[in-house]
């Protein structure tokens, strides 16, 4: 393990072991932003390299200005801003930064709230910051692939002709992404037409379209299984027999639902009784969480039950983006039912 992923592996542990105490914006900088940016291998404590409130004025809005901003010779790289830990990154703390970007020669902007770091630029206009991050990368929830996405903004490697090469195709592979694994899970209409005309001769109705919607969803789970057995056979070896190889495959895509999220299905049930009818909340299990979902749509989720850690967390949908609270036992869960109720009534409107 290299001292960088080291470092983040650490940093995470910290975000899930004291959330609770690190909730303001202060603590998230000095607990989680500023560790981060070491990490990073800046200088945190030269205020020449990491600048502290950088001032950063623009038209009609004087003494504006960033928490920090990480400096080679005289040039802004970087602009940081931080938010606290609990605070659902929205389009309102992005207008902040979009001010701050246009009047400074960074070629990059962080918004964070010590755990989530989005990463923006100006892809699309010079000198104006995009409205959607070209990367993003969570502390409880990151990928080999996206540690080294992470590490080209070290200060050993940082190279801004080098990260913006790559940033474009980073922003439309993570949007393209996010709509293939929802329909991996929910295939929208058009697609199963679209498949039912490659693969069905007869006349189309409601029965077979919802015989295509099912197919699909298992032909793409075999797909990924099948990529996975093909992988482990070669990690193995030419001496692993079918059988060791169909074992780790088991052991690496098993999805054990627990009986606490099955008591996590059952509460939301129970909150919501009286709201909808309890047949349409559905629960579906995935490998890092377990979602509970109105009429079993993966783009209707009403809860996601993070459980399979040491630190619990509920996954909450009332605003534009899921927001984790921490909890200590399912009665915590009990305190949710109007956010609840405002979700599923989002989902009505």
């Amino acid at each position: 393990m290299s001292n960088f992923e080291g470092a983040v592996q650490s940093l995470a542990k910290r975000v899930e072991d004291y959330s609770e105490t690190i909730q303001t914006e202060e603590a998230v900088k000095t607990s989680v932003v500023l560790p981060f940016l070491q990490a990073l291998g800046y200088d945190v404590f030269n205020p020449a390299e990491v600048v502290p409130e950088y001032t950063a004025d623009a038209v009609g809005k004087r003494g504006e200005k960033v928490d920090y901003a990480i400096v080679k010779g005289d040039d802004v790289n970087i602009l940081v801003e931080c938010k606290g830990l609990s605070t659902q990154l929205n389009s309102k703390h992005l207008a902040q930064l979009y001010r701050y970007f246009s009047v400074t020669k960074a070629r990059f902007a962080i918004l964070t709230n010590g755990r989530e770091y989005r990463f923006f630029s100006d892809l699309e206009e010079a000198n104006k910051l995009d409205t959607r991050p070209f990367f993003i990368f969570d502390l409880l929830d990151y990928s080999n692939a996206s540690l080294v996405e992470l590490s080209k903004f070290s200060k050993s490697n940082f190279d801004v002709e080098n990260i913006l090469a790559q940033a474009e195709r980073l922003k439309y592979v993570s949007a393209v992404r996010k709509v293939l694994s929802s329909w991996m899970e929910q295939p929208p209409e058009g697609l199963v037409k679209l498949v039912s005309s490659e693969v069905y001769d007869g006349r189309s109705n409601a029965a077979v379209r919802e015989m295509i919607s099912t197919a699909i969803v298992s032909a793409f789970r075999e797909i990924v299984r099948d990529n996975l057995r093909a992988r482990l056979s070669d990690a193995l070896g030419d001496g692993a027999s079918e059988a060791e190889v169909e074992v780790a495959v088991e052991a690496v895509s098993e999805i054990e639902t627990t009986d606490e999220e099955i008591e996590g299905w059952i509460m939301v049930k129970a909150l919501l009784r009286g709201e909808v009818d309890a047949d349409r909340i559905a629960i579906r299990d995935a490998k890092s969480y377990c979602a509970v979902l109105l009429d079993n749509n993966n783009r209707k989720p009403l809860v996601r039950l993070h459980f399979n850690r040491s630190k619990k967390y509920v996954g909450l949908f009332d605003g534009d983006t899921e927001e984790r609270v921490a909890v200590s036992s399912l009665d915590d869960m009990l305190g949710f039912r109007d956010r609840l109720i405002a979700t599923l009534r989002k989902y009505a409107a």
